[in-house]
């Protein structure tokens, strides 16, 4: 017994304890292999599972450095049979190795040879295995690359990928750190830059670092390691601008070089920004813009909000696995479980950077989060308990009853620029109207968008009512406040989104702030608990308060 703060059981889950003063260094240390599942006051839940392991064998760690965290920080002797697991699941990563044969092309080779011959027995292997080489290899038909990887991860087998990728169309890229049209010099931040070598080295796969890290940086760091045409996908054509932006100003690029191919504008250029929704787009049943994965030989696919990547893409993705293809995002969770098909088609986890790292080197605002509670009247008590079941949600969470506490936590910050987040128009609606303050959503046109961006950027706009656009790529670097009424049911990574668009470091040096308003005895309250896990694991400690604190002691009512 050491006394540590953890508790390893023989079940895989992990029990940290909050309070503990080695809490936060044991955070630390298990955050790249294991995964958050409940965090309440004093003790969280963590769970080692395959893939988080896999990814973690990916991105440099080893087995025995896995077992040293547990062993370091675990209270009691940790279950033996657990650490016997914990090595072998992560050996079985590269045990099987997709390569390139001089003689024969894409092979599956064995490093086991056993292993070998289980999967070729599987039906789920059917059709996507060549003749057999030796008793070590078997070729596999290139077009079956990206779901040989899906096939085999499913299996329990995860291949590494080392048959190489083609360098595609080569364009002169090259980052123009000595400033550029009168702007400052610039340097990539060491985390920038570790993640480009990390992504390098393996050729593709998934950088993970918080909103307001400098993704795009990245990007645009790999692009000139490339120096190759890219193809960049992107969540909205406001994202997209915003790329192009970064490009100009970061790069070697001019405006005549990078094309935007969105439902307003189908620009195919050495450098193609495209958004998922055109891509996804069909007509009469058939996607019709597939055309442009082929339209050049492209050297590099970066994938923008890699963990809100469509379903259909992973199709797409799949006849791409010779072009290097990077991911990124804030976060690898996915809401739809498919982060199995994220880790084989686009590649495992090859950097990641914990929120509070970056925080605490100050490229990333500190953050205070806090959930303010709201008690809801009779009458809205009385329609939510008689509702049906599917409707109480949006019932809890688009309650009158918090327009006054947003009005409020709008008044308390006078001097900072305030986001209000929702998901439900109507609610939104009533917010702009209570707030008088102009609102974003999905119909809002593109340049009233940008208009309206501007305005708050430049400081003229003090508050602004957004929706769901709000969860993706937005650059505005002075929104120091963020007040969430309502979300997607309990989307961890829409959590740490809306996070992220208030923690970019503010001129001033100020501390971030982000509220979400429940429903207390509601279901509103339960999926707040849920969407808050994943920042929970990235450090980020709740207060709950009650709405008398923030309004005073009466609630005022809403006719």
């Amino acid at each position: 017994m050491s006394g540590g703060p953890l508790i390893v059981q023989s079940d895989k889950t992990l029990l940290l304890e909050i309070d503990h003063p080695d809490a936060q260094a044991c955070r630390m240390a298990i955050a790249p292999f294991a995964e958050l599942e409940r965090s309440p006051e004093h003790v969280h839940t963590y769970r080692l599972t395959p893939l988080g392991l896999w990814n973690a064998r990916a991105a440099g760690h080893d087995a025995e450095g896995v077992v040293d965290s547990l062993l370091k920080y675990s209270r009691y002797p940790v279950p033996h049979a657990l650490l016997v697991d914990v090595a072998e699941t992560m050996d079985r990563y590269g045990r099987l190795q997709l390569a390139n044969d001089p003689a024969y092309g894409l092979v599956l080779r064995a490093l086991d040879r056993l292993v070998l011959i289980e999967v070729a027995k599987s039906k789920k292997l059917a059709g996507m295995l060549g003749d057999k080489i030796d008793d070590d290899t078997i070729r596999v038909h290139p077009s079956e690359r990206g779901r040989l990887k899906q096939a085999l991860l499913k299996l329990g087998w995860p291949a590494e990928d080392l048959a190489g990728y083609v360098d595609g169309e080569a364009h002169p890229i090259e980052l123009a750190e000595a400033g550029k049209d009168g702007r400052k010099p610039w340097t990539l931040r060491s985390y920038q830059r570790e993640a480009v070598e990390a992504f390098w080295a393996g050729g593709s796969g998934v950088v993970v670092l918080p909103c307001g890290a400098g993704k795009t940086l990245v990007g645009a760091a790999a692009m000139a390691e490339a120096k190759a045409t890219t193809l960049i996908l992107v969540t909205n054509t406001v994202a997209g601008r915003q790329w192009k932006r970064e490009l100009i100003a970061r790069t070697s690029l001019t405006e005549e070089e990078i094309g935007e191919y969105s439902g307003e504008r189908k620009e195919i250029r050495p450098v193609t920004i495209a958004t998922y929704q055109v891509l996804t787009s069909r007509r009469g049943g058939a996607f019709t813009h597939l055309d442009l994965f082929g339209a050049r030989d492209w050297g590099l696919v970066v994938y923008d909000e890699v963990h809100l990547l469509p379903a259909p893409i992973f199709r797409f993705t799949a006849d791409l696995q010779a072009r290097r293809r990077l991911g990124l995002t804030a976060t690898l969770v996915r809401e739809d479980g498919r982060e199995g098909d994220v880790f084989s088609l686009i590649g495992p986890k090859r950097y990641d950077a914990p929120w509070k790292d970056i925080e605490s080197q100050g490229w990333i605002a500190p953050a205070e989060c806090t959930e303010v509670r709201v008690t809801l009247t009779d009458a809205e008590r009385m329609s939510y308990a008689t509702a049906e079941a599917e409707e109480r949600y949006r019932m809890a969470a688009t309650a009158r009853t918090k327009l006054p506490v947003v009005k409020a936590l709008v008044d308390r910050h006078p001097e900072d620029q305030v986001l209000v987040i929702g998901a439900y128009i109507d609610q939104l609606h009533q917010l702009g109207e209570y707030l008088d303050a102009p609102i974003i959503q999905g119909s809002t046109t593109n340049k009233e968008r940008e208009r309206l961006f501007d305005a708050f950027r430049s400081g003229s706009l003090r508050t602004l009512v957004i929706s769901k656009v709000g969860n993706f790529s937005i650059d505005l670097p002075e929104a120091a406040v963020a007040i969430q009424v309502s979300g997607t049911f309990g989307s961890r990574q829409e959590e740490a989104q809306r996070l992220g668009r208030v923690l970019r470091p503010k001129a001033d040096g100020r501390q971030a702030h982000f509220y979400t308003v429940v429903s207390r005895d509601t279901i509103d309250t339960e999926y707040a608990a849920h969407r808050q896990r994943f920042l929970a694991e990235q450090g980020y400690a709740y207060t709950i308060v009650d709405a008398d604190d923030v309004l005073g002691p009466k609630l005022p009512t809403v006719d």
